[in-house]
């Protein structure tokens, strides 16, 4: 093999896995990593994707659906705009009441197995970002 076609050869390569690299790493940054959440601000998953998770985790009724759906929809909205207004403490403190609101249309419309299994998955959450909070 001759010096110049070594080179063309070696040249191809670099620019194959430079390629290559630039791709999968764009795949990430668009959320190819299995498990990514897509949609929701700061990370969190959109009402869809939670009502989603609900039903199956729960086992919901054709007629529980539209209902926790338009609890997510109102809780959703009330964070948005809590967070929106800029004032992390005071935040903090109407964030406890809107969890509140939702834990009592929540416990209406769930059956008791379901709600004590929503309760356990809403603790998990806040677990989990309470220690993600913390790791950064």
């Amino acid at each position: 093999m001759t010096m110049k076609k070594f080179s063309l050869v070696t040249a191809l390569v670099l620019g194959g896995l430079v390629a290559f690299s630039l791709l999968a790493s764009a795949q990430q940054s668009k959320g190819g990593r299995k498990g990514s959440r897509e949609g929701g601000a700061g990370g969190r998953p959109t009402v869809e994707q939670q009502l989603e998770r609900l039903s199956t985790e729960l086992n919901l009724t054709d007629e529980q659906k539209p209902k926790v759906k338009a609890v997510l929809e109102e809780t959703s909205k009330k964070v948005r705009e809590l967070f929106q207004s800029g004032d992390r403490a005071q935040a903090r403190e109407k964030m406890q009441a809107i969890r509140d609101d939702e834990t009592k249309k929540m416990k209406e419309i769930l059956k008791p197995d379901q709600f004590e299994k929503w309760q356990k998955l809403m603790e998990e959450r806040r677990s989990r970002f309470s220690s993600k909070k913390k790791g950064q």
